[in-house]
């Protein structure tokens, strides 16, 4: 049973590592607010980067299965696949604006 508690808490650790990129955070952000799937172009051109720095993102993304890909034709078009994923980012992005302006957390947690 800690085995298996070990190996899921490595994994957990590089899972936050894969989000702890602020590139890759801008692409789940701009991905999760797409409605359908786009191409690297479109995300280079938004995102303002180039297209290596995108395509070398969205592979560690695609590796921890964040992002789903598609190929259709020459292009390879991209999504958010993890709810879980996207609700740890909105989560985590309220947290950043309670943060920043310095208003308390709220104590109802539980």
């Amino acid at each position: 049973m800690a085995d298996n508690m070990d190996k899921s808490i490595e994994e957990v650790a590089h899972i936050y590592k894969a989000l702890s990129n602020p590139r890759r955070i801008a692409i789940i952000l701009f991905l999760m607010h797409q409605p359908n799937r786009v191409s690297v172009s479109t995300i280079t051109s938004a995102l303002d980067l180039s297209q290596p720095i995108v395509s070398k993102q969205l592979n560690v993304l695609y590796r921890y299965q964040i992002v789903s890909k598609q190929k259709r034709g020459l292009s390879v078009l991209y999504t958010v696949d993890d709810p879980h994923i996207v609700e740890m980012i909105q989560d985590m992005m309220e947290h950043v604006k309670h943060e920043m302006v310095g208003k308390p957390h709220p104590k109802n947690l539980f």
